[in-house]
This record gives structure tokens, C-alpha cells and sequence, in this order.
């Protein structure tokens, strides 16, 4: 066989790969139009790495349907983490832009310090990404923790997918039922009973604002509930609370 057909041969098997991924992909998604996923991705990743490392398993989670979460956490999680949610196609451009732009310049004032002052202690620049809920559920169920370009884009079609094939109210119950709230805590109820000892249909707005403020870095705050960021910023989302559509 010559290199030109064994090139080709091998491109047309990446390509084929590809198509079978995606396929598989879409067939996930219109699954869960009917079934509640048993577990994501993220799960079984943080599950793994809790054997490997001490041979414990510790996962609290208890799916409960759409009306059995409270309508505060509903609008406090998408006040926090994606006020256009119910207005974007699982895609967010406006804010992808903003963020990229203020990403950039961040980069170029963090290297004219260290052009100014090469000895001095550098902060790594915070990256903003500008993830939508529906993305974030697409990351968390399908794919896997690694940060690429490839990765990024096969998010967005995910995302867009989501949207084509579930309804808002069906992707917010599916995150809102998956999403991390500490360590092996996963999905509201098990977050309401974990801080609140409560089932999450009974959460205050209070409560809620608290638990979605949690989100982004749901291990560190469990271990520091008395954080300034935590309560200043919980009373921020309490504030927007009663503007936040829901779909």
C-alpha cells in the first residue's frame, strides 16, 4: 500500500470516528428527553478519584423532579450562573465576547508588570469563560475535565444540541439535579439535606442564593461558610432574585 492510500485510509477512519462520536452524542441527548441520566461524566470522574486516592467512596445524590426543587434556588442558580438562560440557544456570544476581551486584557497588564517588574511576585490572570448553564450541563455529562480548543468546540455543539432537543425547564432540572455542591454532593436535594437538613422544595430564597453562590467552587466554600465573598455575594444574587425569569 502506498503512503498516499495509507494516509487517506487513516484520515477516512478519524472521519468516520468522528461521525460515531456524535452520533452517539445526539443519541445520548434524545435520550434524556424521557430518561434522567443516572450519572455524568464529572460523577464518575470525581467518584474514580476518590478510590484511587483513599479507597472511600462517599456520593449523596437523589434525583426529584422539576416542581420538587424550590423556584428560589431555580431563579438563584440562574441569577448567579447564567442570567440569559432562558433568552440564549445554549450559547451565550455576547458574553463569550465580553469575557475574551477581558481575558485579553488582563493578559496584557499582567506582562507589562512583568515587564516593568520581572523579580515581582506574578498572580495568575483569572480566566472567565463565559460558560451557560446548558453548556456547563453538556460539559459535565459528556465530556471530560481537560481544557482544549477541541474540547471547547465539541462543548458548543453540545450545548446547541441540548437546546434543539430538550426544553430550558428539562436542561435546568437535569443540572440542577447533577451539579456539584461539595465533596460526593451531588444535585439539590442532597445540597439542601448537606447544609439545610431540609428537602429542596422547602429552601428560603435566603437558603438558595447561598447554595448557588456555592457553584463555582462548591469544595472550598463547604469548608469555609463564613467566607466574605460568600456572604457578600450571596446578598447580591438576592437582590437579583426576584428579576430573574425562569423558563
Amino acid at each position: 500500500m502506498s503512503p498516499l492510500k495509507a494516509i487517506s485510509r487513516w484520515l477516512a477512519l478519524v472521519v468516520l470516528a468522528f461521525i460515531a462520536l456524535q452520533l452517539f452524542f445526539v443519541l445520548r441527548i434524545a435520550l434524556m428527553v424521557v430518561v434522567d441520566p443516572e450519572s455524568t461524566t464529572f460523577q464518575r470522574s470525581q467518584i474514580w478519584q476518590q478510590m484511587t486516592t483513599d479507597g472511600s467512596l462517599h456520593w449523596r445524590q437523589e434525583w426529584v423532579a422539576y416542581p420538587q426543587i424550590s423556584d428560589h434556588l431555580k431563579r438563584a442558580v440562574v441569577a448567579s450562573e447564567d442570567d440569559g438562560f432562558v433568552n440564549h440557544d445554549g450559547v451565550d456570544w455576547n458574553a463569550i465576547e465580553k469575557n475574551w476581551d477581558r481575558n485579553n486584557k488582563l493578559q496584557e497588564q499582567a506582562e507589562q508588570r512583568l515587564e516593568n517588574n520581572p523579580k515581582a511576585k506574578q498572580r495568575p490572570v483569572r480566566i472567565r469563560g463565559g460558560s451557560t448553564i446548558t453548556q456547563q450541563l453538556a460539559k459535565n455529562l459528556l465530556l471530560s475535565g481537560e481544557r482544549s480548543m477541541l474540547r471547547k468546540g465539541q462543548e458548543l455543539v453540545l450545548a446547541m444540541l441540548l437546546e434543539q432537543f430538550l426544553s430550558k425547564e428539562r436542561i435546568l432540572e437535569i443540572y440542577l439535579n447533577n451539579v456539584e455542591w461539595g465533596e460526593g454532593v451531588f444535585g439539590a436535594q442532597a445540597a439542601a439535606q448537606r447544609y439545610y437538613r431540609k428537602n429542596a422544595t422547602q429552601l428560603s430564597s435566603a437558603e438558595a442564593a447561598r447554595l448557588a453562590v456555592m457553584l463555582p467552587a462548591p469544595r472550598r466554600f463547604e469548608k469555609q461558610p463564613q467566607s466574605a465573598y460568600l456572604n457578600g455575594r450571596t446578598r447580591v444574587i438576592l437582590g437579583r432574585m426576584s428579576r430573574t425569569e425562569l423558563p
